[in-house]
């Protein structure tokens, strides 16, 4: 049945990625994303962001980053990761679609206020990059007791 279309002749993929293209100049890209797992354009690395009494954590989902070419930078309540993924491109294929991220990024994250930026630790494992940010000890719950 689907022996015409993915024969030898890429006429039908070349003539849907020009319609794709005519749409996009006409009306913009969709800024939202496309599926409930998607991430929106230009949101790399996909990122969650957690609060506990102790600070705040940070995991930016990054698989294949060099640990190297990431900037790490807190001013201001305001923390920003930035640095590169190059992926290998491979001579001669023409990719239908290619999901994976290459390239530059930046992100910047809002900290709460009571957050100490000199108590930063970073660490990198199995595509995750950890961040997290300790509060200051004077912001932190403490108990008192009633006499």
């Amino acid at each position: 049945m689907f022996e015409s279309l993915f024969s030898g002749d890429r006429r039908l993929f070349d003539e849907l990625r020009r319609m794709e293209q005519q749409m996009d100049e006409m009306f913009g890209r969709w800024p939202w994303p496309a599926g409930i797992r998607s991430t929106a354009r230009g949101a790399y690395p996909p990122i969650n962001v957690g609060a506990t009494a102790d600070g705040v954590d940070i995991y930016l989902f990054a698989a294949g980053l060099e640990p190297k070419t990431v900037d790490i930078s807190v001013q201001q309540n305001l923390l920003t990761v930035s640095g590169s993924r190059q992926l290998p491109a491979k001579e001669g294929v023409d990719y239908y679609r290619q999901e994976r991220y290459s390239g530059e990024f930046r992100r910047v994250i809002t900290l709460p206020d009571d957050v100490d930026p000199d108590r930063v630790e970073a660490r990198y494992r199995n595509g995750v990059l950890q961040i997290t940010v300790k509060r200051r000890e004077a912001a932190k719950p403490r108990r008192i007791e009633v006499k």
